[in-house]
């Protein structure tokens, strides 16, 4: 398995998630996404294992502005603005090659074993 953790270290989700995977003496690279983006072939790859982009926006983030231009441009500048903007993005994103997870779900990890 080839663990990919994004993430900010102050999110409480991407904490239990790097713990998840720890306590189970599984690699996980933690990438916070504070200091290095998501390239624009990772967000490819996790849009479509998660189900579009929809799914990896958080309505709840706190920057309104970012979230109300992703809503209202383009397909194609959705990507570009979610790499410029990952505040906007649920956490963690946990990725393992092509399977990808939005959020803490270990019941999905577990089949990931």
């Amino acid at each position: 398995m080839n663990i990919q953790i994004f993430g900010t270290k102050k999110s409480f989700d991407t904490k239990k998630a790097i713990r998840y995977f720890k306590e189970r003496n599984i690699k996980a690279q933690f990438i916070d996404l504070k200091e290095k983006d998501l390239s624009m072939g990772e967000l490819r790859s996790i849009k479509q294992a998660v189900g579009g982009i929809d799914n990896l926006i958080d309505p709840d983030a706190k920057d309104k502005d970012a979230l109300a231009l992703i809503k209202y441009i383009g397909e194609d500048a959705k990507d570009i603005n979610l790499i410029e903007n990952p505040q906007i993005l649920k956490t963690p994103i946990v990725r393992n090659g092509k399977q990808a997870t939005v959020g803490y779900q270990p019941d999905t990890w577990k089949k990931w074993e």
